[in-house]
């Protein structure tokens, strides 16, 4: 999971799990070594990690958790 927050005030928590563990391209299993996860940087406004993988900022915002806690 990774906090975010978008220049349209939008943030929360994205949550990557279930991508990663249910995507079988090679490149998004590697996500699976929590350090690789954890290597990731902000580059043309989106999350980019070393081996080349980034998500659209779209993608991203749909991973945010919507259930607000009461």
């Amino acid at each position: 999971m990774i906090q975010v927050t978008f220049n349209d005030g939008t943030g929360g928590v994205a949550n990557f799990m279930d991508k990663i563990f249910q995507d079988k391209r090679e490149i998004v299993q590697s996500l699976k070594d929590v350090a690789l996860f954890k290597s990731f940087t902000v580059k043309a406004h989106t999350i980019t990690w070393p081996n080349g993988l980034d998500f659209a900022p779209e993608f991203i915002k749909s991973l945010i958790s919507t259930s607000a806690s009461s």
